[in-house]
């Protein structure tokens, strides 16, 4: 259901309160789904590592971009080490593509809601905007003769296509798209039914533009393909694979050979080789383990040396290699000449006790650009609230002492820590001399009487999926460090033909300094629903299910079956990223989620309430089950993609709290506890709001006896970095006691509440609009339940039993008319196993209201 998240972002914009702040997505002009696959995976980031280069015309020289800026640098470290920032802004410059004739740099300048083409004229500095069209323009790259530009853009329909333009004098002209869009017949997911078309290069005569298009491809990015510029109707496909948006074909100076990157045959990109008709591609290079990326290659004007961008020390660096026997060296810039003044700012951060605290911190200069320290990983939001800012936040991860180079004048620095800690906000103002901030954050945890020691786990990280940056345990455990999170599960998951973390499944528990890391598997159904599965011995094959024009295409195995084999190992069940609006089932186009059919069957173990979701729709649903009485533990996971440079949040954005003190260092007793916690159902889940909740003296998973229906007493506490709208009691979903906050974020509570009937009590908190503290559609918690039994009998709900059969009507309605399954037994055993869903829900609903 993720796929529909920026249209829930719409929906929730012309549904909330009015003035409530929304969350946008960045360059939401662009019409493509998926926009955290193509955002990263695709168009440049802000890096402080180099991000894309082009050679100078006599080889001897590379202009490439760097946090956001274009510097001007020699080859050889020995002749000069001095590199020179050509650009700066206004935005981000990237991209950059040198003319022939030396004089021109062409780029991509990404400033608040658009990517815009840019020319740099060398013999006098001056710059010149080429395109004016609000959309995204990227990948621009000179004709041989360097009258011509191509380049992607979407000022079309909001999708990528190639257009060729004249270029005179810094003035982009005749613009046209190089073919016409079209739609393919296939059904694609993650992909728009309009063709895409990318990765323009030249053919050395000019004739011809080898791009990347997904014509008739239901997975993946496209092949590549030649196309004739005098007769575009004549393309033809070259190479058939998918390369995770980043093949970028270039034929060598002699027309002989195609230069691009692939993963083909393992989980990362290296450097091929081709005829220049496509025929037998063979890996220029293999990577040492083969556990890095080298992408982003150009070739030298001789055609004797590759340029290419590797991520093999975890962020970003440039080499230029020898094609001949491999020698290379690493364009390094230990010298840099700036436009402006710049001066250095020191960050000290310590907690309460002074001690030295890791933490998150973004950095916001006077020129509207975002800096971060020499080395780090800076990543950027993937939404914001154009109420209250003018582009996405950006951010790096700082171990407590971290200096930052920024441009002298007015500066705003923002510190956090996880949850349980104030966040921290100053201004101030950079001289030319150095300069020192120390920051010292102070704790709101919950009080005592709500639990001495938690322990926060986010149960859906992908530690590495194709990204910027390449991630090992220890790095991701800093991250986690900073973050305030004590555990990660990372889950190994397929990307297209796939899985970047297969390598690390079935190593032992990483720790780290209050850190674990343990490893898992997402399986991957679009039809069904996703799957987490925590704690296997084993990888779970396929690793996907129901991938239509596949040799998957079947939609067997059902959810239901891969919950069986991963428990057969001992593993745990959860539901990820479930729900992006409220589910009505007779509303629906169609409807395949079998989650509920799996908790009537016994299938689940957890329910990501608090997710890459919407967590009012999750908490619907799963209300709903808790009201049948399926004691189902909420759970959370941010489903981070921690080695992208753009990205929903940071690790443990969503995550779950646990009364469990820290956990062994024996991993095999640690993993035992954390999954007994998750079972438990105790503790809360948030993205912001720290909950504490007692019914009678019990806290969440315990539950109370009652002879008949009587009040009980509760005691409640609300801690938050965020302001919070709502803060309610909830008895069988509906809330019964609204709690106010004096100053929106904090405070202690205790009462009574009238039960009438075996259920269930929990505590939630959220708030209508977005928050710029929190990375998510808006602030939410919420306390998993205290369970209620009066009079002995057993918690019952006609109509939402009555909802799950409508529910499962429509599912069994959608499998049986597929035509996909492998044989007639795979079928059968699928609408059996819905049909016996069915069937329990049924029974519930059956029963008479006097029971109740």
């Amino acid at each position: 259901m993720r796929k529909a998240f920026a249209a829930l972002v719409l929906a929730i914009a012309s549904t909330s309160v009015a003035g409530a702040a929304v969350r946008e997505p960045v360059l939401k002009s662009v019409a493509a789904p998926h926009s955290y696959y193509w955002r990263e995976l695709y168009l440049p980031q802000l890096t402080s590592g180099p991000s894309s280069a082009t050679f100078s015309p006599d080889g001897r020289e590379l202009i490439y971009s760097r946090g956001g800026s274009l510097w001007r640098q020699t080859i050889d470290p020995a002749n000069d080490d001095l590199s020179v920032e050509l650009t700066r802004g206004p935005g981000y410059d990237y991209q950059p593509d040198w003319s022939r004739d030396g004089r021109w740099i062409v780029f991509a300048r990404h400033d608040h809601d658009a990517i815009e083409l840019w020319a740099l004229d060398l013999s006098n500095r001056v710059e010149h905007q080429l395109t004016e069209t609000g959309a995204v323009n990227v990948e621009p790259r000179f004709s041989p003769n360097g009258k011509s530009i191509a380049f992607v853009t979407t000022r079309e329909s909001g999708l990528f296509n190639v257009w060729i333009a004249s270029f005179t004098e810094g003035k982009l002209e005749a613009a046209a798209p190089l073919l016409p869009l079209r739609e393919s017949r296939v059904k694609r997911y993650y992909y728009a039914p309009t063709d895409h078309v990318i990765n323009p290069s030249w053919s050395p005569d000019g004739k011809d533009l080898y791009v990347v298009t997904n014509r008739e491809v239901a997975w993946g990015t496209g092949d590549i393909w030649r196309v004739p510029i005098a007769a575009p109707d004549t393309a033809e496909r070259l190479i058939r694979e998918e390369t995770s948006w980043a093949a970028r074909p270039e034929l060598s100076p002699d027309g002989k050979r195609l230069l691009y990157s692939s993963y083909h045959g393992r989980q990362t990109h290296q450097l091929w080789l081709a005829s220049r008709d496509g025929d037998s591609p063979m890996p220029l290079t293999f990577g040492e383990l083969g556990d890095f990326d080298r992408r982003n290659a150009r070739w030298s004007p001789d055609g004797r040396r590759i340029l290419y961008v590797s991520n093999e020390d975890g962020n970003t660096s440039l080499w230029v290699q020898e094609v001949v026997g491999g020698a290379r060296i690493p364009i390094e810039s230990p010298r840099r000449r700036y436009l402006r003044p710049m001066a250095t700012l020191s960050i000290a951060i310590h907690d309460e006790a002074g001690k030295k605290i890791p933490v998150r911190v973004g950095v916001l200069a006077a020129d509207g650009r975002h800096y971060g320290s020499e080395d780090a990983w800076i990543h950027a939001d993937d939404y914001f609230d154009r109420g209250r800012q003018t582009h996405e936040d950006h951010y790096f991860h700082c171990p407590g002492d971290c200096r930052v180079t920024a441009p002298q004048g007015r500066l705003t620095v923002r510190v956090q820590h996880g949850l349980a800690y104030n966040p921290v906000e100053r201004t101030l103002d950079l001289g030319d001399e150095p300069q020192t901030i120390d920051i010292r954050l102070v704790p709101n945890g919950l009080p005592a009487s709500f639990g001495a020691s938690w322990i926060s786990a986010d149960l859906h990280v992908h530690m590495n999926y194709g990204g910027t940056y390449r991630h090992t345990p220890a790095t991701l455990a800093r991250v986690a460090q900073a973050e305030d999170l004590g555990v990660i599960e990372n889950l190994a998951v397929n990307k297209e033909q796939r899985i970047p973390d297969l390598a690390w499944f079935g190593t032992p528990p990483f720790e780290a300094d209050g850190v674990t890391i343990f490893e898992g598997q997402e399986h991957h159904s679009s039809y069904w629903g996703h799957l987490g599965l925590l704690h296997l011995k084993r990888f779970l094959l396929p690793d996907f299910a129901a991938y239509r024009h596949s040799g998957f295409a079947s939609p067997y195995p059902h959810d239901g079956v891969i919950a069986d084999l991963a428990r057969a190992q001992g593993g745990l069940v959860g539901y990820v990223h479930p729900y992006d609006w409220k589910i009505v089932p007779e509303r629906e186009k169609s409807l395949s989620h079998t989650f509920p059919a799996d908790v009537a069957l016994g299938k689940v173990d957890y329910f990501e309430v608090v997710s890459f979701s919407d967590p009012l729709s999750n908490d619907d649903v799963w209300h709903r089950l808790l009201n049948l009485g399926y004691r189902v533990p909420a759970g959370a996971g941010t489903d981070a993609m921690a080695n992208y440079a753009s990205l929903r949040g940071p690790v443990g954005l969503d995550r779950m709290f646990l009364p469990l003190l820290p956990l062994p260092s024996n991993t095999a007793r640690g993993e035992a506890l954390l999954a007994t916690a998750v079972q438990s159902g105790r503790g809360f889940v948030t993205n912001g709001p720290l909950l504490g909740l007692r019914i009678e003296g019990l806290a969440a998973g315990d539950e109370i006896r009652l002879d008949a229906p009587r009040s009980v007493r509760f005691e409640a506490a609300v801690r938050s970095i965020a302001h919070l709208d709502h803060v309610e009691i909830l008895v069988n979903g509906k809330a019964v006691r609204s709690l106010s906050l004096k100053d929106g974020k904090n405070g202690d509570f205790a009462g009574e509440i009238p039960v009438e009937s075996s259920g269930w009590i929990a505590l939630r908190a959220y708030a209508d609009g977005a928050d710029p503290w929190i990375a998510d559609l808006y602030p939410y918690g919420h306390t998993n339940p205290v369970w209620i039994e009066v009079g002995g009998k057993p918690a019952r709900s006609i109509e939402d039993a009555r909802y799950f059969v409508a529910w499962l009507d429509r599912v069994i309605e959608d499998a049986a008319a597929r035509d996909d399954y492998n044989d007639d037994a795979e079928k059968k055993a699928t609408l059996d196993y819905l049909g016996a869903a069915r069937a329990v829900f049924l029974e519930k609903a059956a029963e008479k209201a006097g029971d109740e």
